[in-house]
């Protein structure tokens, strides 16, 4: 199989309808939801009515059956204008991957109408707060009574988490197995012992939403469950396999507004009788940006691609994700530093990109826990 470096036509024109609609809506008013930590509502309900909100589902029930490159391209624009706003398609992608992997056609039907045709939002249910980078320390439960599941506990830090409609939440039946006895579920934010937590004010990402979720005696049809009892653990690997590609594809979006905000600063700053971008020292920091940027793609691209064509690489899809985070991070330092004073201050959107690109370094997998993987499928081969 030849990987090839030509978008097709149908990519063309996404990434062309996804510029021009973060042109037109998301720039203008990034900005004001940073600085209100406000939920965009108004973008969000657009982003729904162009098919960016979703991004998943079978086609047969009006869903939008994107492949893995092309969410991800997609997702490059839409961090470009902003990462905060990016974050909760980011997430609704999240929230979909266990549904496409391990979901019934009646329970896909359920999750993807909502999210597809109705605009609603979904959010992936696992962190705690004794239970981040070590999923298999989970301690919500799920204790099997008749054909309902009774669901207990307490997750942290859910984007989407207090918009969301539906809920594919991770619960142990029985903790002495640990990951062994983990297992998802889908949970409707109208049932009752459902409730929303603390909101989280956070460094960046201002416009996302991010909240506890609390069960309280949920009461969870058995036909909710997703998958079989203790497969959990596995489906929310393979979930992360398919999502670090496109928070990979984030940090690019990211980086790339970075760069080309220093390097349009460069041309027109003038210092010593001259633009600075004649300096060979600023010079040397654009081409660095650059290389980094185009590196991150290019594994997000790779990553995406095996996904697309039925190849499982943990490896691949952990590189792109912890390449990129820590490229944009030192990109977004880089960034600021050429615009000087003028790049930390809150009147020019660059320290906003930077405080945004944080999160990616932790989000889905800490860049440490991305290490871990890829020495474990580098050392078993």
């Amino acid at each position: 199989m030849a990987f090839g470096f030509s978008p097709t036509q149908d990519q063309i024109d996404v990434i062309k309808m996804v510029r021009k609609f973060v042109e037109n809506e998301i720039v203008p008013v990034r900005a004001y939801y940073d600085e209100r930590e406000e939920f965009p509502w108004p973008v969000i309900n657009k982003m729904a009515e162009l098919g960016l909100l979703c991004m998943a589902g079978p086609e047969e029930i009006s869903g939008y059956p994107w492949d893995h490159l092309t969410r991800s391209m997609a997702m490059e624009e839409m961090a470009r204008g902003c990462g905060g706003i990016a974050t909760t398609p980011m997430a609704n992608l999240l929230a979909c991957e266990p549904v496409e992997i391990a979901g019934s056609p009646e329970q896909k039907e359920w999750w993807f109408t909502g999210l597809c045709q109705r605009g609603e939002i979904g959010a992936y249910c696992v962190t705690e707060p004794n239970a981040g980078s070590d999923v298999a320390g989970i301690s919500t439960s799920a204790l099997k009574e008749g054909d309902h599941y009774i669901i207990n506990g307490t997750k942290c830090f859910i984007s989407n988490g207090s918009v969301a409609s539906k809920y594919v939440v991770l619960a142990t039946l029985d903790r002495s197995k640990g990951h062994r006895g983990h297992t998802f579920f889908l949970v409707n934010r109208n049932w009752e012992g459902v409730s929303v937590g603390k909101h989280e004010k956070k460094m960046g990402n201002r416009a996302a939403d991010t909240a506890e979720v609390i069960f309280e005696n949920v009461r969870v049809p058995a036909s909710f469950r997703l998958g079989g009892e203790g497969e959990g653990f596995k489906i929310a690997m393979q979930a992360f396999a398919g999502s670090r590609p496109v928070i990979a594809a984030m940090g690019v979006g990211i980086g790339q507004f970075a760069l080309d905000t220093a390097r349009d600063y460069a041309r027109e700053r003038y210092q010593f009788g001259s633009p600075i971008a004649n300096l060979q020292g600023i010079q040397f920091m654009l081409a660095d940006m650059d290389i980094k940027i185009e590196s991150a793609r290019l594994l997000y691209q790779k990553a995406a691609w095996l996904l697309d064509n039925g190849i499982s690489s943990p490896r691949s899809s952990a590189i792109a994700k912890c390449y990129s985070a820590d490229m944009v991070q030192s990109v977004t330092s880089d960034a600021v530093q050429i615009l000087g004073g003028y790049g930390y201050m809150r009147d020019y959107p660059l320290e906003k990109a930077m405080r945004d690109a944080k999160l990616l370094q932790i989000v889905e997998g800490t860049s440490q826990i991305q290490r871990v993987v890829i020495a474990r499928e580098l050392l078993n081969g």
